[in-house]
């Protein structure tokens, strides 16, 4: 694969660019094709890859059939971290690299998950909105709350998955007062004064928000269910901005709508996007917003970078980034 006779395809282009970022990178690489979103459909997916040397999906899925249909494949990027959407087993025997982009947004999704739980806590965009409805105007008192407002300083934060969004929630957790516990199925030591390793079960029982930040394996999937939440601590808030499939949704919402979790800040869920029949859409005390913790201008302008230099490197000989065994 070398310069302009390289044929680029990008299925699905318009999240990681609405219009705010440049494809340049990728088009000094070779010709380039860009769909702005591709129709999950076996057939529509292989005639836009064709005959194309070097795929780039997001969340299109890339099956066994796809990469058997299209021979010309000998690059699949990833533009994000998770990569399940390609079989990658079926890559690899093709020898084709699949590699994605395991490091762009630490900070921004670590921030995003101690928004929602600052949102849980102060509810600050429902109460700007009865401001603005006119309800402290017409208050007969100088300030009201409809919620409780929770102070985080002294209680302590359970990370499930402490990789580097689990140690910078830590952090972030620790600068606002809280202790921190981490399970890691990786890790059994604690993390000098930032966080004590704790067991699952010990986690579940000493934490009184839970934020998960581990991946979807099958040990993890499902691991937040009627089980799971029965050990944990009466009113726990439980933040998930990692992937949906962690958390078995109505055994949340029936825990949310008894109390026994007080609330939930979630990111991501089970299928995107949501489902009208969703049970956390109707759960109490639930704020869903829209798999936006990685989509900050500048998380994904350092994304593209790393993918276009994903190509670069694999275009060179060097492929970096590689998620799987390549025969």
């Amino acid at each position: 694969m070398e310069g302009s006779a390289v044929k680029i395809v990008i299925l699905d282009g318009y999240t990681e660019n609405p219009g705010d970022l440049s494809w340049d990178g990728f088009e000094k690489l070779g010709a380039l094709t860009v769909y702005d979103r591709t129709p999950f459909e076996e057939n529509e997916i292989i005639l836009r890859i064709g005959d194309a040397d070097a795929v780039i999906t997001n969340k299109t899925p890339i099956s066994r059939q796809a990469i058997a249909a299209c021979p010309n494949i000998h690059y699949i990027g990833v533009l994000a971290t998770g990569y399940n959407v390609v079989d990658v087993i079926a890559a690899g025997e093709r020898g084709i690299p699949v590699c994605n982009i395991p490091a762009y947004g630490t900070d921004v999704v670590a921030q995003f998950a101690i928004g929602l739980l600052l949102e849980i806590c102060s509810r600050i965009g429902h109460h700007s909105a009865a401001v603005a409805e006119g309800r402290w105007a017409r208050n007969p008192d100088f300030c009201f709350w409809d919620y409780p407002l929770i102070e985080l300083a002294g209680k302590t934060m359970g990370i499930i998955g402490y990789g580097r969004i689990g140690r910078a929630v830590g952090r972030i957790a620790n600068a606002l007062g809280m202790a921190v516990v981490m399970y890691d199925e990786n890790i059994s030591d604690s993390d000098g004064k930032a966080a004590t390793y704790a067991t699952f079960e010990e986690l579940l029982m000493k934490s009184d928000v839970i934020s998960l930040h581990c991946p979807l394996f099958p040990s993890t999937q499902g691991m937040i269910n009627k089980d799971s939440i029965a050990r944990m601590k009466d009113g726990v808030i439980i933040i998930n901005n990692s992937r949906g499939q962690l958390i078995v949704e109505q055994d949340l919402a029936d825990a949310l709508n008894t109390g026994k979790v007080y609330a939930a800040g979630i990111d991501v869920v089970s299928s995107e996007p949501i489902k009208d029949d969703n049970p956390l859409l109707s759960a109490k005390n639930c704020i869903i917003t829209p798999h936006i913790s990685w989509a900050a201008k500048e998380s994904r302008s350092r994304l593209m970078d790393l993918a276009v230099d994903n190509l670069r490197a694999f275009m060179a000989g060097t492929p970096q980034n590689v998620v799987n065994r390549v025969n």
